[in-house]
């Protein structure tokens, strides 16, 4: 996963020549990352909370273009999709590492009681019946590791890639918000001939960056279909093919 954020990051048109990133990939110390401390983390937290509140009302918010309610409606959906099946997948994983422990315990205690045992054709039974008890944990212990690998680590993946798309939308619309204010106040200055000039400023700037947001939103949005697309694609196909080797 590490290496396909990294892929994006590089084939962004703008991150990719950030010196920040550039840096990172040249490092060849280990880097040492500060954790957030209690100011932090208590903004952090505002911040998160008021984002909340904030989204709640947005929520509201008349959408004109079509694309990007068409987009919210399946980010939406989407997003909802995902973190289910994410749910089941980590829910299925569990499932067979329990197994794999339980085999572990049937097959050693099996195997403990072969050694013990006088007669020869029941000691036989409980050796090769713990052989195939060690067998199914190691078959149990791959089929953990490959849904891990390439279904719930995949899915953990997007439901991070699809709240960057939600908080696009978030953005977008946030920035639609004020361009929208903006205009009132305006109007505001305009009947009253006062502040017209910093009102039409504010206004202008709040259009300029909510066409900025919506221009590259538009292309962000289109190239998160494509990549969720072909990556899960290839992830489903690479799950299946290790399910059916491992058989």
């Amino acid at each position: 996963m590490h290496e396909v954020f990294l892929r994006r990051i590089a084939e962004h048109p703008k991150l990719r020549e950030d010196e920040i990133f550039k840096v990172f990939l040249e490092y060849k110390e280990d880097l040492n990352v500060r954790g957030k401390n209690k100011k932090e983390k208590v903004q952090g937290f505002l911040k998160s909370g008021w984002k909340t509140v904030d989204d709640v009302i947005l929520s509201a918010q008349k959408e004109k273009d079509e694309f990007f309610e068409g987009q919210k409606k399946f980010i939406t959906s989407y997003y909802s999709h995902l973190k289910t099946t994410l749910a089941d997948a980590d829910r299925m994983n569990r499932f067979h590492k329990n197994t794999a422990d339980a085999y572990i315990r049937v097959s050693s205690t099996v195997q403990d009681c072969s050694r013990m045992e006088r007669d020869k054709c029941l000691a036989d039974f409980l050796f090769h019946y713990g052989e195939f008890c060690e067998k199914y944990r190691k078959l149990e212990g791959r089929q953990a590791s490959d849904s891990d690998l390439k279904l719930a680590d995949t899915l953990h993946y997007y439901v991070s890639d699809c709240t960057s798309a939600k908080d696009l939308m978030y953005r977008r619309s946030r920035a639609l918000a004020d361009y929208e204010t903006a205009n009132k106040e305006l109007e505001k200055a305009r009947t009253k001939n006062k502040a017209v000039k910093k009102a039409e400023d504010d206004q202008e700037a709040a259009y300029a960056r909510f066409t900025a947001i919506s221009e590259s939103g538009r292309a962000e949005l289109t190239e998160f279909k494509k990549r969720w697309v072909a990556y899960f694609h290839r992830s489903l196909v690479e799950h299946t093919e290790l399910q059916i080797k491992h058989a």
